[in-house]
């Protein structure tokens, strides 16, 4: 098939090599444009823009994708179909109905729950037990479409966002190619609108860790987190980030936020249970092992750690 690829984060790498190992041309490879990173502000191109020039595929990354000459490109490349993964904008009918098989979406999650821009955050923040990924016709709607195949996977009570993304981008890949080989004997399948749960962008807040919520959810939130923005609080008036904990089994009726149990890692008490810190950062350090809070930093029993305000 002749495909135009829309994609922006690494997320959608694996989909675009497959698409080409598959046997597929890819007409174009088409992403947000350039930002800005570091602090040099040096304008660095999406990871899918980078691939692409590996592999020597066309690129464009239009600053306007409602009307102009990209649309009307796209009215005009003769393409069978769009592949749409994580690309970051919403595309209007004019795009939608352009190629000949229109536009088909991969979202890494189990339709119709977690539509929209971080559904795996979302799967692991909400203690999700299973998530999957879904080739999806797309329509006007946010993640709306007729659902085409998808694929479910355990999520596991230590697996982090990071794991789980490179899980779902791997399996995406995959389906996508299965789609595409059999996709004038697929059945749509339209979704129960019903049953719709949403996964919005994640805010630099959302990090705000609250020791009067259970352990389990403060766990979710670490794992949920650990890509951006990091769960932290405040140790003596410093931002704590937590990069790694474990549910303890230790009982405690201290207050949430409080020290109670120094080794072999530090354990603090929660609304519900107690957790276990195993990797955390300080401001201007590395990342290290929890352990350092007693070793070097001499946290005392008692100490209670507080939600940043």
């Amino acid at each position: 098939m002749k495909v135009v690829f829309m994609g922006t984060p690494d997320f959608a790498v694996p989909t675009l090599n497959a698409i080409i190992d598959a046997g597929h041309e890819v007409l174009c490879v088409v992403a947000q444009p350039d930002k800005p990173k570091g602090r040099g502000k040096k304008l660095v191109s999406p990871p899918t823009i980078q691939r692409a020039r590996e592999l020597g595929l066309p690129t464009k990354q239009p600053r306007a994708v409602r009307r102009g000459p990209f649309v009307e490109w796209m009215k005009n490349c003769d393409a069978d179909v769009a592949i749409v993964i994580a690309y970051g904008r919403i595309l209007v009918s004019d795009l939608l109905n352009a190629p000949k098989l229109g536009c088909i979406n991969v979202h890494a999650s189990l339709l119709p729950k977690y539509r929209g821009a971080a559904p795996i955050h979302w799967a692991i923040i909400n203690g999700e037990s299973k998530t999957g990924v879904c080739t999806m016709q797309m329509d006007e709607g946010m993640d709306t479409g007729d659902v085409l195949l998808r694929r479910e996977t355990t999520i596991s009570n230590t697996e982090t966002t990071a794991e789980l993304w490179d899980k779902l981008a791997s399996m995406g890949a995959a389906l996508l190619v299965e789609t595409l080989d059999n996709l004038k004997d697929i059945a749509p399948t339209p979704q129960d609108h019903t049953q719709a749960t949403h996964a919005p962008l994640i805010q630099k807040s959302l990090g705000q860790i609250q020791w009067n919520q259970s352990a389990q959810d403060v766990h979710n939130l670490i794992r949920g987190c650990v890509s951006w923005p990091v769960a932290h609080c405040l140790f003596r008036n410093n931002v704590l980030k937590i990069w790694k904990s474990s549910i303890c089994e230790l009982n405690s009726t201290e207050l949430p936020g409080t020290v109670v149990q120094l080794k072999p890692f530090p354990v603090i008490a929660t609304g519900d249970g107690t957790l276990q810190l195993l990797e955390i950062q300080l401001p201007g350090k590395k990342r290290c092992d929890a352990s350092a809070l007693v070793n070097g930093f001499q946290l005392k029993l008692g100490e209670i750690l507080t939600s940043v305000q």
